[in-house]
């Protein structure tokens, strides 16, 4: 059996020869410029690729389109939401693609070394986390920043008070910036415990925790708006929360139940 070594491992794992890199850093899509003679090659090629039987290498995710008017929120500009939603957001769409194809392909590799597809699925996970955030975040964007319902008496009951749970929230995120990473309000199925949870990257979710809202903290989420002043985002943030999606999540974590929440006894 042919020998390989990591580096040649991740050169067997670009995405069909696109000049889509799959490597470990997420959210960068990196590629070779492309004529047009190049682009129509590789767009046979891929045509000429099999579909897969399988569901779980489709390759088919498509981004969500903006749920809101990016003209209208306070303190985002329209310009850093778009290039946020096509470049970052919709590169990780694409990268997931390629991901899924290029796994169906090497499941069918004879003598494939496992650290191969090992790496690959690692970057399943990374891929399929950005896009999950992603989506919830520019999902509980374009409200009035102003705390209702269920989501509203939930974080007065964990934490004493809305104002002591936004800050607990802010000073998390302050931990991320001029890094990267998120900070997501969430709901544990498990522990019925409810957390502002740090995450530097978009993998780092505590098991059964139900997000319910998602702030990202990646610097491409604010640098062309504020620079290195990751903290008058986040201020931003708060101003254009969609509470209402919020309390949605919500009633969705806890179908048919009154309760907001109790610790699981141990």
């Amino acid at each position: 059996m042919e020998r390989y070594s990591r580096r040649e491992a991740l050169n067997t794992m670009v995405a069909g020869g696109t000049g889509l890199a799959i490597s470990g850093i997420p959210d960068v899509v990196v590629r070779k410029p492309m004529g047009n003679e190049d682009q129509a090659g590789q767009e046979a090629l891929q045509a000429s690729q099999p579909a897969s039987k399988s569901m779980a290498f489709s390759g088919r995710h498509q981004p969500k389109p903006l749920p809101f008017d990016p003209a209208r929120l306070k303190g985002i500009s329209e310009k850093l939401i778009r290039s946020h939603w096509e470049n970052n957001y919709g590169g990780a769409v694409k990268a997931l693609n390629a991901v899924e194809r290029r796994l169906d392909i090497l499941l069918r590799e004879k003598d494939l070394p496992a650290f191969v597809y090992g790496d690959l699925k690692r970057e399943e996970l990374v891929r399929t986390g950005s896009v999950a955030l992603h989506e919830l975040y520019f999902a509980n964007l374009g409200g009035d920043g102003k705390a209702v319902g269920k989501a509203l008496d939930l974080v007065r009951r964990w934490f004493g008070s809305y104002e002591e749970w936004e800050a607990e929230f802010k000073l998390t995120a302050a931990a991320l910036s001029g890094g990267s990473g998120w900070v997501v309000l969430a709901y544990n199925l498990q522990t019925r415990a409810v957390h502002n949870y740090w995450a530097w990257d978009h993998m780092h979710n505590p098991p059964m925790s139900y997000p319910l809202l998602v702030l990202d903290m990646y610097e491409h989420s604010y640098q062309l708006d504020y620079g290195s002043a990751a903290g008058r985002y986040v201020d931003a943030f708060m101003l254009n929360i969609r509470w209402d999606e919020v309390d949605r999540r919500l009633e969705a974590a806890l179908p048919g139940k009154s309760s907001l929440g109790e610790p699981k006894a141990t």
